[in-house]
């Protein structure tokens, strides 16, 4: 056979091949359903009536460093979209009393040391839902019992009180030892550290919301401590306080972080906060 005869007996080859795959039925398998980025637009719509399942119209995810972990000498690194509210350095977002004035605690070694009868402090900014880390350390040598040992507090927004406390070997009422909201529901566990070393709480807050004035819905915390769930979506029955049961006032959905001057020498560091947005968004 010549060349040509070849390369036409190709051609004539291929081309019975593209008549056969015409006429073949289309498949209909998921795979022939995929649109671009990966999803489907055939599928049935989520309850919230705006996507489809798989919806490759969906908004992608944002994406987030994360950040490292903290050691006994060195606090890790936050995540790159988080809000520094501490780290070391200086107390400006941070104030007393009024905004007018400065954060009178101090720094020593990189950390935040509350003063006794400085009061408590705020932050300057107001947030809504978010992520909070937080790491404390009570002071040693350990001195006084029960409430009076190692206390201080994490205000979210500046009224719902995560306590912080010298728990270590150091019992007190169970709704008031460290990291209960305090008054109100106590710690699954007490997963404490000796005093002196440092403790972390990862706190993930839902504030409450309102309508025409009432409550709609009340704020709920998810709190770790030491990397242990110490409270599981426990909701949160307005502000707390000693000796009462709280309430809830009826229009704050935003506040500040808040740390207590209960007369202990409590020592923070490393404190970042991520405000939380709903998905899509």
């Amino acid at each position: 056979m010549t060349r040509i005869s070849c390369v036409v007996a190709l051609a004539l080859f291929a081309f019975c091949l593209r008549a056969e795959d015409a006429a073949a039925p289309a498949k209909d398998d998921a795979a022939s359903r995929v649109v671009p980025n990966d999803g489907h637009k055939d599928t049935p719509m989520q309850p919230n009536g705006k996507w489809h399942v798989h919806d490759p119209d969906r908004p992608q995810p944002r994406v987030v460093t994360p950040g490292t972990e903290s050691s006994p000498e060195k606090p890790g690194k936050p995540p790159s979209d988080a809000i520094v509210l501490f780290d070391g350095s200086n107390l400006d977002k941070w104030y007393s009393k009024s905004k007018a004035e400065p954060c009178k605690w101090i720094i020593e070694k990189g950390e935040m040391i509350s003063v006794k009868g400085a009061g408590y402090v705020f932050t300057r900014d107001d947030f809504g839902d978010f992520q909070l880390h937080v790491e404390w350390a009570a002071p040693v040598p350990a001195q006084g019992k029960g409430q009076g040992r190692g206390n201080s507090g994490v205000f979210l927004h500046g009224k719902y009180e995560i306590q912080v406390l010298d728990s270590f070997n150091n019992p007190t009422y169970a709704d008031g030892t460290a990291s209960a909201v305090y008054g109100q529901v106590p710690p699954l566990v007490n997963a404490v550290r000796p005093p002196g070393e440092w403790q972390t709480y990862d706190i993930v807050f839902t504030g409450p919301h309102y309508k025409d004035g009432k409550l709609a819905t009340p704020a709920y915390v998810t709190v770790f401590r030491n990397g242990v769930v110490v409270q599981n979506h426990t909701e949160i029955v307005g502000s707390t306080g000693h000796m009462q049961v709280g309430k809830y006032d009826g229009k704050t959905e935003k506040g500040p972080i808040g740390l207590q001057d209960h007369g202990n020498p409590v020592r923070y560091r490393n404190i970042w906060i991520r405000p939380l947005k709903a998905v899509d968004e």
